[in-house]
């Protein structure tokens, strides 16, 4: 199995302090560096500083040399098909063939609002998520003159160069829980497909329904990898687990009364505990077919349990 590693630095987190996680990760030998893509500050205080997700990956692209990266996910809200093709490759030529590319619907309204981004229903948001599938594929890897019509977006006589890097395309991650369309879309655009929010039995069903979904338009569903993005809590033992739920809760805004409970609720999909709990619940992912677990950090500035995780999981799961 492998591990990523994926921060939330809408939290607060400066440009210089993501480039610092993001060497620990190279230095420490994850599969990859991920951020998520958002402009609100969640959870915890509404009022913490945010960066731009594609703009801060193309200065760590730069700052940079083995590791992998990329986001989980861009919200098609955020950004129009054509431009955000054009800044994945940039980014992509700028990394030397290192960027991956998580997709998504989008979800968080208040964000938008606050900076005029349209959040329209979800099926209007899902066929435009189709829309830009089809339209990073055509850009990617059509010749010259490529057109399309989708449910929002037309493309006439298309010229887009340079291409990425990576031929014929940087990955493409769809990210979601399981619903039909985003499996159906997986099936026919993506690269990797990655459950969040879940557990591995979870994660075993919603990969038994894109298999099927694979076999309904004839591709081999091996060519799709399976990944989870997972919460991570880990101490070298009880006492410092328990220092670090406290933090957690403390930064989720919850009183340190609830952290049993808080706790409770995600021991059955969160990577909890000591190194040999956390390498029992990542073994219990590898059996449903996860391939690579997003280990999702909501303690980014504790580089101590970074490291942790590293010598807990890499090469030992």
């Amino acid at each position: 199995m492998r591990f990523a590693l994926m921060i939330e630095p809408q939290q607060g987190l400066t440009y210089a302090e993501q480039l610092e996680v993001a060497r620990l990760t190279e230095r420490l030998g994850f599969d990859g560096f991920f951020r998520s893509d958002h402009y609100g500050s969640f959870p915890g205080p509404a009022d913490q500083p945010t960066t731009d997700a594609w703009a801060v990956l193309a200065g760590i692209a730069r700052e940079t040399s083995t590791i992998r990266m990329g986001t989980l996910v861009s919200p098609v809200t955020f950004r129009h098909p054509g431009s955000f093709a054009k800044v994945v490759a940039t980014v992509d030529e700028m990394s030397g063939g290192r960027v991956e590319v998580g997709v998504g619907a989008g979800w968080n309204e208040p964000e938008h609002a606050e900076l005029g981004l349209e959040f329209a229903e979800i099926k209007k948001r899902a066929d435009l998520m189709e829309d830009e599938l089809a339209i990073l594929h055509g850009l990617w890897e059509e010749p010259d003159a490529w057109s399309f019509d989708g449910h929002q977006v037309h493309v006439r006589s298309a010229s887009f160069h340079p291409k990425p890097v990576q031929r014929p395309h940087p990955p493409i991650i769809v990210g979601g829980e399981g619903s039909p369309r985003s499996l159906r879309l997986a099936a026919r655009y993506a690269d990797e497909y990655n459950m969040s929010s879940s557990s591995p039995e979870q994660c075993a069903e919603a990969f038994a329904r894109l298999d099927a979904e694979c076999r309904k338009i004839g591709r081999d569903p091996s060519t799709v990898r399976r990944s989870a993005m997972v919460g991570v809590l880990i101490g070298a033992d009880e006492t410092e687990v328990d220092r670090r739920v406290h933090d957690q809760v403390a930064m989720f805004g919850s009183s340190a009364a609830d952290s049993v409970a808080w706790m409770a609720e995600r021991r059955s999909r969160w990577l909890i505990g000591t190194p040999d709990q956390a390498r029992a619940m990542a073994a219990r992912f590898a059996a449903a077919g996860v391939e690579r677990v997003m280990l999702q950090d909501f303690l980014p500035r504790d580089l101590a349990m970074i490291e942790l995780a590293a010598s807990a999981l890499i090469g030992r799961v």
